[in-house]
């Protein structure tokens, strides 16, 4: 058999120099196609779709405050761009935003739920169930009985959350509401209660600091109705004694020994 003739080199460069040819007007005409569908009209975008929790702030709010800030097409606009502008309007907490063909966004929202207000009654600030401390209008908040948290920063908002939902059932056992609850920079816990009741904890863990409150609890009706008064009368008392606490109600000092139950010190 005859060994095949070879393609001559000049052939084989025409061939090689045509396919880059053909490469480059495919190369050209896709670009063009693109450039074509990133400028088209039908590709900008249209419209927003917002769902999920939107109750103080309206679909139609949302769309006017994030609208100017969006640019690009469809196929361009920056999405975590977009996220972010939803997250900075107030009461947002996380916004997950997609593409919806040809020209709409879809995005799902997730509110702060507030459960405690921090800080100072001059400069309020939020807490939400997350122990994440948010900036938003006080006044927007439908309930008008939250529990006014502090600490050093609001980075120590989800710990004195934590504390303050530990310690407020062991305070309802005795009828009084947990009304404030501070964390200082030496870490020493406050409280006031709804009766206007001023408690000094001291330092220690959860653990601790709840066996001092139960410990108040159990023994401060005795003390109390030995003066014919009843639990609202404390005005103040202070946990940190080792084996019992001394409390103040108003027009009777006394001390009460967990131990003697209690006893009298002057009045």
């Amino acid at each position: 058999m005859s060994e095949a003739m070879q393609v001559p080199l000049d052939v084989r460069l025409m061939n090689g120099a045509a396919a880059m040819l053909l490469l480059l007007a495919a190369t050209m005409a896709l670009g063009a196609g693109l450039w074509w569908a990133l400028r088209h009209p039908v590709f900008s975008i249209a419209g927003i779709t917002v769902t999920g929790d939107v109750a103080h702030n309206s679909a139609l709010t949302l769309r006017a405050n994030v609208a100017p800030r969006l640019t690009g097409s469809f196929f361009t606009v920056d999405l975590a761009q977009t996220r972010q502008a939803f997250e900075a309007v107030p009461w947002v907490r996380r916004a997950v935003v997609q593409r919806d063909f040809p020209n709409r966004l879809k995005v799902s929202l997730q509110e702060h739920q507030a459960v405690a207000l921090w800080g100072s009654e001059a400069e309020p600030r939020i807490v939400n169930s997350f122990g994440e401390v948010f900036d938003a209008n006080p006044g927007d908040v439908e309930q008008d009985d939250l529990p006014r948290l502090n600490g050093p920063d609001a980075r120590a908002a989800a710990q004195v959350l934590s504390m303050y939902r530990s310690l407020k059932p062991e305070f309802e056992r005795i009828d009084l509401g947990l009304e404030q609850l501070m964390l200082t920079g030496r870490g020493n816990w406050q409280a006031v209660l709804d009766s206007g009741g001023q408690i000094e904890l001291g330092r220690g863990t959860p653990a601790e600091l709840i066996a001092r409150v139960r410990r108040f609890a159990q023994t401060v009706t005795q003390v109390t109705s030995k003066y014919g008064r009843r639990t609202e009368a404390v005005e103040s008392a202070d946990l940190r004694h080792g084996d019992g606490y001394a409390v103040r109600l108003r027009g009777v000092t006394t001390v009460a020994d967990s131990l003697k139950k209690s006893q009298p010190v002057s009045r």
